[in-house]
């Protein structure tokens, strides 16, 4: 049969009826509600964990400017609009008119951004790297599935304790909460802290050592529903046939955000104490829906995870994975500037000063400040897991996705000890997630996942 065939038998084998209006009104009411609400979503909601305010069209502004474009007219357009949030005509009016001009903004010439190396593509970061790095020689690591296992625990209580926050900042924390360390609140594992690591699993369980980003990217519309900022557009891309690394570019200004940074952790766990290994594995997944600085976010996530199976210091752990970045690039200058601050200031609420002065031109969603709040909260936690969540706590921005991979990696590296109680307990052995036909695994289950697929790559 070809397509001409299939097409008229369709037509042919149809069984008439007559629709009566109620059925067809119903029907058409609904989903016209359902478009108005994401369109009222994307210019103005609220973070579903924490109820911090958020408009995702005005961070579509934000991160093309931060991306060195002039965005005069995007601007003035949303503030044209803002005002009238129930004109639904409008507003669906403007959010086109709105991302035309994104898509067609010039480039400001004066911008940051343009003073630093943009990494396209992995051959040009792979060169990069082995012509500045220090050969880490890959050794066997012991205890690997212990490891992964207390990664997974740290990632998932991290995740579960930081949804009660993002979207805020470091005031409002404060003054509201004072210092958090322990759980606001009895903790949900349903959250985007573990989605695509499911879909990235899959497709290498699938394909092996031949699993490439057309296989991740495939697994993600098979397997997540919706999605947010730079995956939501990764998506709607994906499901028009564009692939990557365009489904990670076209008409997608979040695309440094912070969506690939807080999905690196798994990368490292499937390449223990093998960076470079970790850092391909999370360019492939991360060109599915970023760029440059967006991947490089997911690589230094990956490069940690990876080198902590081996190394327990962590200020020598942090220098080690910020070396696996390249020295031309925006992104190393943010975490190689913030570490040095920690050494010189040695003060965790002066770095914390530092940050916001100094990247308060960024979204709270954005890569960067996340990254440098990372830094600071590994450095001065400590390994010490209840204390490394009291600060990237304190810090604010997004919180959620921060304590993710930093609990991650101190779990990787307390994971003879374990992680204090308090924390373990309350989570149990369930992981509920939106992912379709994984909408229930146990954490063991996922466990034993990760070691058999690490099994099946490993070099």
């Amino acid at each position: 049969m070809n397509i001409i065939e299939y097409n008229k038998q369709l037509v042919a084998n149809a069984t008439v009826r007559l629709v009566h209006e109620t059925e067809e009104d119903w029907t058409q009411s609904v989903s016209q509600k359902i478009d108005d609400q994401r369109t009222q979503i994307l210019w103005q909601s609220e973070a579903p964990g924490s109820g911090a305010p958020s408009s995702v069209l005005a961070g579509a502004i934000q991160a093309s400017q931060n991306l060195g474009y002039d965005v005069t007219k995007a601007e003035k357009l949303f503030f044209e609009a803002i005002t009238d949030l129930n004109n639904i005509p409008k507003l669906n009016q403007y959010l086109s008119k709105i991302f035309y001009e994104l898509n067609n903004a010039p480039i400001n010439k004066s911008a940051d951004y343009w003073n630093y190396c943009c990494y396209t593509n992995w051959q040009q970061y792979e060169q990069q790297i082995k012509q500045q790095i220090v050969n880490h020689e890959v050794i066997n690591t012991d205890n690997i599935k212990q490891k992964i296992k207390w990664g997974f625990i740290g990632q998932i209580a991290a995740g579960a304790f930081g949804t009660a926050l993002e979207g805020y900042n470091r005031q409002s924390i404060e003054s509201f909460f004072g210092e958090v360390t322990s759980y606001l609140k009895q903790p949900s594992t349903y959250n985007d802290d573990i989605t695509f690591e499911l879909a990235l699993l899959k497709a290498f369980d699938e394909h092996g050592k031949k699993t490439n980003s057309h296989h991740i990217a495939e697994q993600w519309v098979a397997l997540i529903p919706f999605a947010w900022s730079a995956e939501d557009i990764a998506l709607k891309n994906l499901r028009l046939g564009i692939y990557p690394p365009h489904s990670g570019i076209v008409s997608n200004p979040y695309r440094e955000w912070i969506g690939a940074q807080m999905r690196g952790t798994i990368c490292g766990m499937l390449a223990p104490n093998n960076p470079l290994l970790a850092a391909k594995i999370a360019w492939m997944d991360g060109e599915i829906s970023h760029f440059n600085n967006g991947i490089l976010g997911e690589v230094f996530n990956a490069v940690l995870a990876s080198l902590a199976f081996e190394i327990s210091d962590i200020k020598e752990l942090i220098r080690l994975a910020i070396s696996y970045i390249p020295n031309n690039s925006l992104y190393y200058s943010v975490v190689e500037t913030c570490f040095k601050k920690c050494q010189e200031l040695n003060n965790e609420d002066l770095v914390l000063d530092f940050i916001e002065e100094q990247y308060q031109q960024y979204n709270l969603v954005h890569a960067l400040p996340n990254a440098a709040i990372e830094v600071v909260a590994l450095y001065f936690g400590k390994t010490d897991f209840t204390e490394t969540m009291r600060i990237v706590a304190k810090a604010g921005l997004d919180v959620d996705c921060n304590a993710a991979q930093i609990g991650n990696i101190v779990g990787i590296i307390n994971h003879k000890s374990g992680l204090p109680e308090q924390w373990v307990k309350p989570l149990g052995n369930n992981l509920k997630t939106y992912v379709r036909t994984i909408e229930q695994i146990s954490i063991s289950e996922l466990v034993d996942w990760t070691y058999r697929v690490y099994e099946k790559i490993a070099d």
